[in-house]
């Protein structure tokens, strides 16, 4: 569904509203829609009665905070917490890509978080429902369980433990009946890898002590493109026009149009190892490290790398960051958290630093990777930021710099992500109907960007 209200206001004004507004199911669709239980939904009885879905004026985004011995799940536009799960182990996030559910990196795999928020496509329209989150006992299992990787309707797990890759459409996350493509790398690494949509695999390659290069397959398994001039591969980024950025030590890897392309960095020793990335942009966003002897290097240069013209460009920054400080807003904007406690917003095309938004307290980065330090997701229009010193987090609107909301928790956020409740880009393509009008929030790289799944070299190492 188009909504013609920018987000950033959609979801402030939700926060006053309370975000789930019970409402009668359209005359015209049917009493039916609103009884029948979440697509995918596990549990006893009781236990669907309980969460029962409800029927919501819009949807309704969600965020998720791990912290030291459980998960947390928040209201996006109220901050309040919505449920909070007991798990122990040091436990990470990453976005499924049907905007409703999480996979949580856990001991023994990847265990499905049920956000309890979603649309359902209804001819010319949506329904949006919300019901009490569940960290379900679906589990993708692992042994190392690494990086997860979404894009145009599909999801790819990484099992550092054994090189096997399980790609599946993300909405059929919870279905136990869906159908999986598998891979297995030749030996066992801290890998990575992402479907297209003409069905062809990009996938890392290398070995425990050596990551090397990616190998491209085709939707039936045959090599069609390889490149080993990516020594210590780490990450991956999306950007417009599906190109697919890798890092390595020295520059990044290129593949788009079925040709994988070389960009050096200007240093002997340049790594890019975290990279957040915009189907809104050609540019990629990433790290920049380039003291191979340091034992924490604290960067204040990012890297900004055209897909469409091969052009990696450094910025120098006002502060240092870490690898939980890459993210992209919905227009393609770079946005930097600094450890000055601001949002450094960069235009990825000039490669100009247009502000800084003031956000939390200075801070410095801890020694180990695991330790809580300042997180930033984007979502909805939204720039969502962790504040463990204070035991707090942040909503900023991007475009106004304004911090519209501030919530203090009863724990120490380490990461972040979450859920736009609604039918995320891609889905038509992949199991999903074709009306399908969703929203993408792939900035994360993965945004994930996401956050994707960003690692730093001490990350890397400890796999």
């Amino acid at each position: 569904m188009t909504h013609t209200a920018p987000h950033r206001t959609r979801t402030r004004r939700l926060a006053s509203l309370g975000l789930a507004l019970p409402l009668l199911a359209l005359a015209a669709c049917g009493s039916g829609d609103a009884e029948e239980p979440a697509a995918g939904a596990s549990g006893t009885p009781a236990e669907e009665e309980a969460s029962a879905p409800t029927e919501a004026a819009t949807y309704t985004p969600r965020i998720a905070v791990t912290y030291d011995g459980g998960i947390q799940v928040l209201d996006a536009g109220s901050l309040e917490v919505v449920d909070d799960f007991a798990l122990e182990g040091f436990n990470r996030l990453n976005a499924v890509g049907d905007g409703r559910h999480l996979l949580v990196s856990t001991t023994g795999g990847f265990q499905l978080l049920d956000g309890g928020a979603w649309a359902e496509p209804h001819g010319d329209h949506s329904h949006y429902y919300t019901a009490d989150p569940e960290l379900t006992d679906v589990v993708f299992e692992a042994t190392k369980p690494g990086h997860v990787v979404r894009h145009d309707g599909r999801t790819a797990l990484f099992d550092d433990g054994t090189g096997h890759v399980t790609v599946f459409d993300a909405v059929d996350v919870a279905d136990p009946e869906r159908e999986t493509r598998e891979h297995t790398t030749a030996e066992a690494h801290h890998g990575v890898a992402v479907e297209l949509s003409d069905g062809s695999l990009v996938v890392s390659e290398g070995t425990e002590e050596a990551r090397t290069g990616i190998r491209v397959l085709d939707a039936d398994g045959e090599e069609i493109a390889a490149s080993d001039e990516c020594p210590g591969v780490h990450g991956e980024a999306m950007a417009a026009d599906e190109a697919v950025l890798i890092g390595c030590e020295d520059g990044v890897l290129i593949y788009s149009g079925g040709t994988i392309t070389k960009v050096d960095s200007p240093d002997d020793y340049g790594r890019i190892g975290n990279q957040a990335g915009s189907e809104e942009s050609t540019v990629v966003l990433g790290d920049y490290k380039s003291d191979p002897d340091a034992e924490l290097e604290r960067p204040t240069r990012v890297s900004l790398t055209d897909t469409a013209t091969g052009k990696l460009t450094l910025v120098d920054l006002p502060s240092s960051y870490t690898f939980r400080s890459l993210a992209r807003g919905e227009d393609g904007e770079a946005l930097v958290l600094g450890t000055d406690g601001q949002i450094h917003v960069i235009d990825p095309k000039s490669g100009e630093l247009e502000k800084s938004i003031p956000v939390i307290d200075e801070w410095t980065e801890p020694m180990e990777w695991q330790e809580p330090r300042p997180a930033i997701f984007t979502l909805d229009g939204s720039a969502y930021v962790t504040d463990p010193a204070n035991q707090a987090i942040h909503a900023v609107d991007i475009e106004s710099g304004e911090v519209w909301n501030t919530a203090e928790l009863d724990v120490a956020p380490n990461e972040i992500s979450g859920i736009s409740g609604n039918v995320e880009a891609g889905s038509a393509e992949h199991g999903g109907s074709d009306e399908h009008e969703g929203h993408d929030h792939s900035e994360e790289g993965h945004e994930h960007s996401e956050d994707e799944h960003d690692h730093s070299e001490e990350e890397a190492a400890s796999h």
